[in-house]
């Protein structure tokens, strides 16, 4: 995949690309100071670390937290049985919880502002 988000998003196709780019901006507006890269193969969203990610697979868009077990859930939104990251599998762009996920982001932020860097063992 590219180097880029641009890139990245770039190499989709359809509706992959759409719900890439809607997370994409609600991440962005949710945590403006956040930086974006591609890392792992993927879009990497960090401040003070690594808080989120959004991953394209063939048939589902997931959008995903490092911190995904400290995060309130009040709509059982999030997936996976790992010891820290959740995800959110989407299967079509209009199925996309925007106000849910930005309250993750923001939360997940703050999350890296009171523990420090989910990568390095906290």
């Amino acid at each position: 995949m590219g180097k880029t988000v641009d890139e990245y998003i770039a190499g989709l196709d359809g509706w992959r690309a759409d719900a890439v780019t809607q997370l994409r901006e609600i991440v962005r507006e949710a945590a403006p100071e956040a930086s974006e890269a591609v890392k792992w193969a993927q879009p990497i969203y960090e401040s003070n670390g690594p808080f989120c990610y959004i991953k394209a697979f063939k048939n589902h868009v997931n959008i995903g937290f490092w911190r995904g077990v400290d995060l309130d859930d009040p709509h059982v939104l999030l997936q996976g049985d790992g010891e820290k990251m959740r995800h959110i599998k989407i299967g079509d762009v209009n199925d996309i919880p925007g106000e849910n996920i930005r309250d993750f982001v923001q939360a997940a932020v703050k999350l890296n502002q009171t523990k420090g860097d989910p990568t390095k063992g906290q």
